[in-house]
């Protein structure tokens, strides 16, 4: 069974570090790898990441098995929404359940903090975390096309799962 770790400052470069080798390696089916690159550095990158946690409340956490480090999660608070900002398995680590197992433990941590409901976006061509989304009791509420800068866009659905 996974457990959220949340991490430390100190340790955030090394959740960059896993970020950047779960997008080159997945995301290529979805994305054009100058796109992967310039997202990765924009919002997976130490630097961002460290933005993310100092001016907008973000909370960073490893998915772990024992000692073992399967992937990474990061959530902030939207009033009384969690928004799910990542959740990202290791390739040797999807289609094991654990990616629903994470979700639970994510909807858990929301429901003992007070949120009413979880919230995420996800690209509208990642057809296999929608359908995970789904069968956790998430659902699409709407779309959003977010300009990110340098003639690349986020085509994105808007799920939320309310506990």
């Amino acid at each position: 069974m996974p457990e959220l770790r949340f991490v430390s400052e100190e340790e955030i470069p090394s959740v960059a570090e896993l970020a950047s080798g779960i997008w080159h390696e997945y995301f290529p089916i979805i994305l054009s790898y100058e796109q992967i690159d310039y997202m990765v550095e924009r919002f997976q990158s130490s630097d961002a990441m460290l933005e993310q946690v100092h001016e907008k409340g973000y909370h960073y956490a490893y998915i772990t098995e024992g000692d073992d480090i399967l992937g990474y999660t990061a959530v902030c608070p939207r009033g009384d929404r969690l928004f799910l900002s990542k959740l990202y398995l290791m390739k040797e680590n999807r289609g094991k359940g654990l990616g629903s197992a994470s979700l639970q433990l994510i909807f858990q941590y929301a429901r003992e903090n007070g949120f009413r409901s979880v919230c995420l976006t996800v690209n509208k061509h990642n057809d296999k975390a929608i359908s995970a989304y789904r069968r956790n009791g998430m659902e699409v509420i709407h779309s959003i096309c977010t300009d990110i800068g340098d003639g690349f866009v986020m085509d994105d659905y808007v799920m939320e799962k309310v506990l």
